[in-house]
């Protein structure tokens, strides 16, 4: 008998980590309501070029594509930042801005399968659709530090950087984009020397490497690593307009008094291409991937035929953040929810238990009826082991009297309850 396995790359959730993953879902849902984020959904097939057009080089070659029986090249989305643009550039092209869009779900990459790392993957994602303004871009850094602070994360830290700084070093040389883009995601990947060698043999003066040497060594977690940078960065106007606008950003965000740790990383890059200014990751001391990233992309939904429109957003890693729940050890904050069975101690019985299993129900309380005919004292043993709080049992004679035996599974004790006082029972009204 052959053995299924799930495709390399792909996981089975589990109860009590699907619970968690639907935790830390309905937190992003709870953030987007509290910043007045809207949901859409959108397909998790696109056409190839659509999420090709800006993804970057490694991400392309990591999508999961194939031709439909219409012969059309199309791709799981490894990202929801295109569906967004498309979404803005066509359906929504009239509708008034500001956009603040929000989305979640499942995402495709070829990826190495590693811890943290899946190619099937959750995100949530927050896009703000029409401001080219910083504190545009600082909302979007508060509310992701909300939802790390609801979800009950300890100690994340923020990684933030500007595109416009190292791209402005470059682009003052001159270098052709293309030449920018592999520099930067060797950079993305801590690998210096490579990226420094593909700009010096595009042509750039020595000037331009010994400046981006110097901000690749510097980080600090306080607004004075700004006036550092400014001085690096002086005879390169974009670049200095970069560091500039970042400043903005960080004031405002200190400005909020929200409790956030920051380290501000000259030569942050990330490897998406279509970033144009700032960008950040949020990480904890336990893992070494991120638990979330994003940045502004200015120039996207012109790209897909929209008018020009700028925007910042960012993408949580929901899974991610499983990981990082797990490892600190953070207890679920769910609401006290009484369970309970009910057990019914014949089969004539039944339609009994089913009938109050419904008014409980009616009343909010989670119920599950015993439906193998197990004896009660199986049952009960069953109750126990699925950590049960209550187990209701059904019979003739209480039965006569509008009654049931109600046990309590934690202090072990019980007692004959009237049936329309049952769910004041659980719920520790009376009794």
């Amino acid at each position: 008998m052959v053995e299924f396995k799930t495709v390399r790359g792909m996981r089975d959730f589990l109860p009590e980590e699907a619970k968690i993953m639907r935790y830390i879902e309905d937190k992003a849902r709870r953030v987007a309501e509290l910043y007045g984020y809207k949901e859409i959904i959108t397909p998790v097939l696109e056409p190839y070029e659509l999420l090709a057009a800006k993804a970057g080089e490694e991400i392309r070659l990591r999508m999961y594509t194939f031709k439909d029986l219409g012969e059309r090249m199309v791709a799981m989305r490894p990202e929801f930042t295109p569906s967004v643009a498309r979404l803005v550039a066509t359906t929504l092209r009239n509708e008034p801005k500001p956009f603040r869009l929000f989305c979640v779900g499942s995402l495709y990459r070829y990826d190495e399968p590693q811890q943290g790392r899946y190619r099937e993957f959750w995100q949530s994602n927050f896009e703000l659709m029409g401001s080219d303004k910083p504190e545009a871009d600082a909302e979007i850094i508060l509310l992701t530090n909300s939802l790390m602070t609801l979800v009950g994360l300890r100690n994340h830290t923020f990684k933030i950087g500007h595109v416009g700084v190292l791209r402005g070093v470059m682009s003052g040389e001159e270098l052709d984009e293309k030449v920018q883009n592999g520099a930067m995601q060797l950079m993305d990947k801590k690998q210096y020397d490579d990226a420094f060698r593909l700009i010096e043999e595009a042509g750039s003066s020595s000037k331009c490497i010994a400046t981006l040497r110097k901000l690749v060594k510097l980080r600090g977690g306080n607004l004075g690593i700004i006036e550092k940078m400014k001085q690096l960065v002086k005879n390169y106007e974009e670049a200095l307009k970069a560091t500039e606008n970042l400043q903005q950003i960080l004031k405002l965000v200190k400005a909020s008094e929200c409790k956030i740790e920051m380290t501000v990383e000259a030569g942050f890059a990330r490897g998406l291409e279509y970033y144009t200014g700032i960008i950040f990751e949020v990480n904890v001391p336990e893992m070494d991937k991120a638990l979330a990233g994003g940045g502004r992309y200015d120039r996207l939904i012109a790209l897909f035929g929209g008018e020009p429109t700028p925007a910042v957003g960012v993408a949580h890693g929901i899974d991610r953040i499983m990981l990082a729940f797990q490892l600190q050890k953070t207890a679920l904050k769910t609401k006290d929810e009484r369970k309970t069975m009910i057990i019914p101690i014949s089969e004539e019985l039944n339609g009994e238990a089913l009938k109050i299993s419904q008014m409980l129900r009616d009343a909010d309380i989670s119920v599950e009826v015993e439906v193998t005919g197990r004896k009660v004292s199986k049952a009960l043993e069953d109750a126990n082991r699925k950590k049960m709080d209550y187990a209701i049992i059904v019979g003739e004679k209480e039965l006569k009297e509008g009654s049931v035996v109600v046990r309590n599974l934690v202090k072990r004790e019980q007692k004959i309850v009237k049936i329309k006082k049952i769910a004041e029972t659980i719920k520790g009204q009376s009794g």
